[in-house]
């Protein structure tokens, strides 16, 4: 063991005071990095991870022509405080801290950019200011790696030689680290010193980085022990929604409604230009995948923000592009549930519930407002519990008592339901309609599932590309479809193109057939069509709109048959068939037995006309 123990206290002190400053610093910096949109990013990126790629050496250097006699660091230092940095231990500390930030930034930006845009969406939607959503969620949420990184940027500190000697010099006692220690031992023939220090620099970085992994491998296995999930028990009782048919509006806007939406916003496959309004029955947004949907709630929540337009909630202006009011998020009184639920997974099911609670309120009032939530949702005994313990179903009820904990005066559901399997959806679809029976709120319940839109919500409004193409009452809206989009959106599988050829009758083009329709035509008609379930079969060959068919083929669900059929001819092949009929498979026994020509009756009060 070397008499001089100093490089040992050198190298400790300025790598514990570089991974100080790193980590506030390079935490600062990935959080800036995180949210920043402006030009020039990958050249601010390349600046921070450069001394990461220089050689140690020319990082040394720079820093000398920075920090020097004559660079503009140095003449600063000297004006105004009568000291340099060159040649002493601040000299090492700095280069120390440069060469160890790179390490620090980038692993923290990484762990940033790991974390849920759901969660962090969610959090500001339940009222947090952007400190709060920094500091309750993402630091927790990305400490492993934060810790991580800061172990590396120690043991870079420690061992840090090149830029070390460049600016702050060999000077026993002063400024001779580890690393510096072990060059000099060598060069001088000393190989058991340089053995001790080579030895000691290891130790260190080894049992800090060894010591990150254990604490993250414990804190995986404390999260992998999932408690026992209480059994779903289902509703005794149900409310139901009404379903009365409303009067079709002359504009999508009632003036006097509680939400009032007429935005534009451009995207990059298609401009999302909708205007409608919403009262306190629960209205579904119907629509394929990017319809855009989902970016209407999120213009809604204040997560995006609309080109042009206005967003109206109860009186209170939330967005407009003339006046240049944006309401942020945390100020809207927007609840929001998104697909996955996005519950904080560091905290329990009561301080998620908690999160989005009014501040100011005492321990016993947050308490009792919880306890009453969990109750409500059927989830007594679990606030002690974290997500990763929890069913789905379990967890879809955190999310919304966690939502409607904060008293939203709108309650946005962007596919509720996706995450869960057939049984539990239909479970928690009837709770989900119980609990909005309740609400009394605005609601909006984004869905590309027709069935769970007719289901949950009396009004529909159904998109395409951005563009509202219907909004009417549920029975409107399916039965009578204004366009072949609407129809295939609600479940339609027959069209065809149709043109009159005198006073209530069309006909069907592809069908080869003509059609008596009872339904006033429409001026633009261009396509009619009649949905599977409608196509009748009969054995009165003399009916209205009855004609012959072939079997093209058949495809058999659980309790179903889907059948292809081709009118007035037999089929060459299975693709070549005109209509599809769903029948129960108790008919179908009865059908599949009997010779061709079938007979098909097509209701002309079921016939849909389309513009």
């Amino acid at each position: 063991m070397p008499q001089d123990l100093t490089p040992l206290w050198i190298s400790v002190k300025t790598s514990l005071l570089a991974t100080v400053i790193t980590f506030f610093v390079g935490i600062a910096a990935a959080y800036w990095m995180l949210e920043y949109r402006g030009k020039g990013k990958s050249f601010i990126e390349g600046i921070f991870v450069s001394p990461l790629v220089l050689p140690p050496t020319v990082v040394g250097f720079l820093l000398l022509m920075f920090f020097g006699k004559f660079g503009p660091a140095g003449q600063f230092l000297d004006k105004f405080g009568g000291f340099s940095v060159v040649f002493n231990w601040y000299g090492a500390a700095i280069a120390a801290t440069v060469v160890s930030f790179p390490l620090m930034y980038r692993t923290a930006l990484g762990a940033f950019e790991q974390i849920d845009q759901n969660i962090l969406l969610v959090a500001k939607t339940l009222g947090a200011s952007q400190a709060t959503v920094f500091l309750r969620i993402m630091l927790p949420l990305s400490l492993p790696g934060i810790l991580a990184g800061t172990t590396l940027a120690f043991a870079r500190a420690l061992g840090e030689f090149g830029a070390t000697l460049m600016l702050a010099g060999n000077i026993p006692g002063q400024t001779q680290t580890i690393p510096l220690a072990i060059y000099f031992a060598v060069e001088g023939g000393d190989n058991n010193e340089a053995w001790f220090w080579s030895l000691v620099i290891m130790a260190t970085s080894l049992s800090g980085i060894t010591g990150v992994n254990i604490w993250q491998e414990s804190r995986s296995k404390r999260r992998g022990r999932t408690g026992k999930n209480m059994q779903l028990t289902p509703h005794s009782s149900l409310l139901t929604p009404n379903s009365s048919q409303i009067t079709p509006h002359s504009s999508l806007i009632t003036p006097n409604s509680p939400l009032i939406v007429d935005i534009y916003k451009q995207l990059a496959d298609f401009d999302l230009q909708v205007s409608f309004s919403a009262d306190t029955q629960p209205l579904g947004l119907l629509g394929s995948s990017g319809a855009g949907k989902s970016m209407i709630l999120r213009c809604l929540a204040g997560v995006e923000t609309p080109s042009e337009g206005k967003i109206i909630l109860n009186g209170r202006v939330l967005f407009d592009s003339q006046q240049k009011i944006n309401v942020p998020s945390r100020d809207r009184k927007i609840g929001f549930l998104v697909q996955n639920y996005a519950l904080f997974p560091h905290m329990t099911v009561e301080k998620n519930i908690a999160f989005g609670l009014p501040k100011g309120l005492s321990s016993t009032a947050i308490k009792q407002q919880v306890e009453a939530q969990l109750v409500a949702l059927q989830l007594p005994g679990l606030g002690d519990r974290y997500p990763h313990q929890l069913s789905g179903g379990q967890q879809q009820r955190v999310a919304l008592a966690r939502a409607l904990a904060s008293q939203p005066e709108a309650l946005l559901l962007d596919e509720p339901f996706s995450a869960l399997d057939t049984y539990l959806r239909s479970q928690m679809e009837q709770e989900m309609i119980a609990k909005l029976a309740d609400y009394g709120g605005v609601s909006l319940l984004v869905t590309h599932n027709m069935e769970e839109a007719y289901r949950i919500c009396p009004n529909l409004l159904v998109l395409e590309r951005g563009k509202a193409v219907q909004y009417g009452s549920k029975q409107e809206v399916f039965e009578r479809p204004s366009t072949v989009t609407v129809a295939q959106i609600t479940g339609c599988k027959n069209f065809s193109p149709a043109v009159v050829v005198a006073p209530q009758e069309v006909e069907a083009v592809d069908w080869g057939c003509r059609l008596r329709v009872i339904e006033t035509i429409p001026d633009n008609l261009s396509y009619i069509g009649i949905r599977a379930h409608q196509v009748n079969f009969t054995n009165n060959a003399d009916r209205e709109n009855t004609f012959p068919c072939w079997l093209a083929n058949c495809i058999e669900t659980p309790h179903r048959m889907t059948l292809f059929l081709k009118l007035q001819s037999s089929a060459e092949n299975v693709r070549d068939y005109h209509l599809q009929a769903e029948i129960f498979k108790e008919k179908w026994t009865k059908i599949k037995v009997q010779s061709f020509p079938w007979y098909v009756s097509l209701d002309s009060l079921r016939l849909i006309l389309m513009e």
